[in-house]
């Protein structure tokens, strides 16, 4: 993992609230990690927002089971097969 840290180029200062505990723990980490209160933050920031918002992946989710209501029961196993016999670029349908 790399730890983002200083002041660098292109980078804005803001100024945030935490209660204190928080911070408390923010600057004991940055400490154990030896970085900066900022490069913690940043890093911290930079791994959240990497990850998917669970109410977006429950959307999509909904979505392909919408798309899938209709499609019926088939033999996956029986796709696979006929797959492996006439190839992926053949049209069966």
């Amino acid at each position: 993992m790399v730890l983002l840290s200083g002041y660098t180029a292109g980078m804005a200062k803001v100024m945030v609230s935490l209660p204190d505990e928080l911070l408390k723990r923010v600057d004991e980490a940055a400490k154990q990690r030896q970085t900066t209160r900022s490069g913690l933050v940043a890093q911290a920031l930079h791994e959240k927002l990497l990850k998917r918002d669970p109410a977006e992946i429950q959307a999509a989710i909904d979505r392909s089971v919408a798309r899938f209501a209709n499609a019926g029961r088939f033999d996956a196993a029986a796709e696979v097969r006929w797959e492996r016999d006439h190839g992926h670029s053949a049209d069966r349908r």
